[in-house]
């Protein structure tokens, strides 16, 4: 059975994707290896105001839905540093569930320490760590770029591991 899984890294500025196709045997337990599809990220301007970059993300996040067509998306749940950027974020997280929610999406969500838990074997590991285990699981050269679009196939390797 085939599925794609599509990790969001919630931002404002930056919000990082990352998708994977993952086929588990049904003759057995055991998973083929992943694949990675594609990975990337949605930037807007702060040059823009407010609501022209809650647009942006609305109607990239449609269209890459429309191209990747997600069986499962997997979400890095908030993560509170600055009040300010938390508040971005929690707005950009908005329209995501929106976007989710229009696509009749189901979705799965993950604390940072548990994507580090599930990639590493280390709740409290480093982000290089992190990005190196994507690289290595996915068969990758180098670790993708930017680092947002690294934690975003990082997501959907977590959702892969947990279902």
């Amino acid at each position: 059975m085939s599925k794609c899984i599509l990790g969001i890294d919630p931002g404002f500025a930056i919000l990082g994707f990352g998708a994977i196709n993952c086929t588990q045997n049904q003759n057995s337990l055991q998973n083929t290896p992943v694949q990675m599809v594609d990975y990337g990220a949605i930037v807007t301007s702060a040059k823009e105001e407010m609501g022209t970059r809650l647009c942006t993300l609305f109607d990239d996040l449609h269209t890459l839905i429309g191209e990747i067509k997600p069986d499962l998306v997997a979400i890095e749940k908030l993560f509170f540093y600055r009040m300010g950027n938390t508040i971005l974020i929690a707005q950009a997280r908005g329209v995501i569930m929106l976007v989710l929610a229009q696509h009749k999406l189901p979705y799965v969500e993950f604390t940072p320490a548990q994507i580090k838990q599930a990639l590493t074997g280390y709740g409290n590991a480093e982000k290089i760590e992190v990005q190196e285990a994507v690289a290595r699981e996915l068969n990758l050269d180098e670790i993708p770029k930017p680092d947002d679009a690294a934690d975003g196939l990082a997501v959907a390797l977590t959702a892969w591991y947990q279902i």
